[in-house]
């Protein structure tokens, strides 16, 4: 293991947030109310065509816990969402069965269901959102 310490103990950085382009800002970011419970935090609508080349809508939820990363989709205007698969969002929910019944039921997927994995004190599974993204869910047992 690295460490990431500037040698008095504190961490240098630390992970902070995660950007998701999507193709349907509204539609996406109503799934992950729904599933996932996330709240709205900010909410930025501008032209930056310095970095991303055009306008950009994108809403930022609430950090899950104190300290925690926050999740952002990002739509872009001008250009087309990533292919699916160019990244994996992870959640940690306390009944991963009750998390996919409102996946499915917001129009997302069941992509691998629920796998106990006693080895690692965990319940996983994998779903897909209504794009296509996907989501690793787990259970901690």
């Amino acid at each position: 293991m690295v460490d990431m310490t500037s040698g008095s103990g504190t961490a240098l950085s630390h992970f902070g947030f995660c950007k998701l382009i999507v193709a349907d800002l509204e539609g996406a970011a109503a799934f992950y109310r729904q599933v996932f419970g996330i709240v709205d935090w900010t909410r930025v609508t501008k032209d930056v065509s310095a970095t991303t080349g055009g306008p950009i809508d994108e809403i930022t939820f609430r950090p899950t816990a104190n300290g925690g990363p926050s999740l952002t989709l990002l739509k872009l205007a001008d250009k087309h969402a990533p292919p699916r698969g160019e990244m994996v969002l992870g959640f940690i929910t306390p009944d991963i069965a009750a998390l996919l019944d409102r996946a499915v039921a917001a129009g997302g997927r069941i992509a691998t269901p629920i796998e106990v994995q006693p080895e690692h004190r965990v319940k996983v599974a994998f779903i897909e959102d209504p794009e296509g993204h996907l989501v690793e869910i787990v259970e901690l047992i």
